[in-house]
């Protein structure tokens, strides 16, 4: 994060889907957050496993026309080359053959004015964590049992 609180964290997010073709019908969502400030797209990397079990990749530059000026509008023309083969390489074991992943690097710009808020207070953001949807869920229901909710 920025010193001076004009950056937000930065979140990897692995996005899979049936089939190994990208059809882009995320980038309508994708530019609403963009557009309201929420998020900003650093990166995207796509990752396919073909039915044989080999493994391709492709970068934003790599898009074919039909894709590649939509996310060009939404990631403008400095984003790339944080997400690399490394990281297809970890999301690879997770994909089915013939299926397909978004692996998209996400700045989150609504976080800015309240990392600002802490430094003028005299603090600092030192860690952040991603709690997994599933354990968020499971605490979610004990709360409701325990409170006699269903």
């Amino acid at each position: 994060m920025g010193e001076n609180g004009n950056r937000g964290p930065v979140d990897v997010v692995v996005l899979n889907f049936p089939g190994n073709r990208f059809t882009g019908d995320i980038i309508p969502a994708l530019r609403d957050l963009v557009v309201a400030d929420v998020i900003r797209v650093i990166d995207l990397l796509l990752v396919y496993k073909d039915t044989d079990g080999s493994v391709g990749t492709v970068t934003l530059e790599g898009l074919g026309p039909d894709l590649q000026p939509s996310f060009l509008s939404i990631t403008g023309r400095s984003a790339g080359g944080l997400l690399d083969s490394e990281d297809a390489e970890e999301v690879a074991p997770g994909l089915e053959p013939g299926n397909s992943a978004a692996i998209l690097a996400v700045e989150n710009r609504w976080l800015i004015p309240f990392i600002r808020a802490v430094r003028d207070a005299g603090g600092e953001v030192v860690d952040q964590a991603r709690v997994p949807a599933d354990v968020i869920e499971a605490q979610e229901a004990k709360q409701a049992v325990g409170s006699g909710g269903a």
